[in-house]
């Protein structure tokens, strides 16, 4: 009985750490002209939205919108910031807008003021939304911290990668989305 108590800590320390995934696989079945990629949802239950007007992807049709759901305290998403970063002002003046959903893990992680000093720390300056009901992240159907989803012109989910890595292949989609005909950009 004395080493159950030890058991069962680590292995809730596993299933927690693994909500953090360091390299996850994209979307095995890509859409094909039988079967079109989903509409992405819209953003549900935002608490609050950070460096400017609250966003829609109705809006954002005609644009290439990367949707980026992390969490400030999970290394993984540390991690990817520096390439969403690098996108974002390589590819921004190019029509590609995004969004990233800060979707708590932990109860500090709620904190409107802690949100605030991590988007100021880490230098993010594209639009934030607070998903603590996580009603945007179930819209989705994630599982997963970060997650990224690359929605085309068109309001689809054409691409999703789940954790770090990958990086060439996701600005890869990048620059084949920026590169189609839009109607509105």
């Amino acid at each position: 009985m004395p080493m159950l108590r030890p058991l069962i800590t680590l292995l809730a320390a596993c299933i927690s750490a693994s909500a953090c995934i360091p390299a996850a696989a994209a979307d095995p079945a890509p859409p094909s002209p039988s079967t079109p990629a989903p509409l992405a949802p819209e953003f549900k239950g935002i608490d609050h939205w950070l460096n400017g007007p609250p966003q829609s992807l109705q809006q954002l049709r005609g644009k290439v919108v990367l949707v980026e759901f992390w969490t400030y305290s999970c290394i993984n998403c540390i991690n990817v910031m520096p390439h969403v970063k690098r996108w974002h002002d390589a590819y921004s003046d190019q029509g590609l807008v995004v969004i990233g959903v800060h979707t708590p893990e932990f109860g500090y992680e709620k904190l409107l003021h802690n949100v605030q000093a991590a988007v100021k720390r880490f230098g993010i300056s594209w639009p934030v939304a607070l998903d603590n009901g996580y009603q945007t992240w179930r819209a989705y159907g994630n599982r997963y911290w970060p997650a990224l989803y690359l929605v085309d012109q068109q309001g689809r989910i054409v691409y999703q990668h789940f954790g770090e890595g990958d990086y060439a292949a996701t600005e890869t989609q990048i620059r084949r989305l920026l590169a189609m005909p839009s109607a509105r950009r």
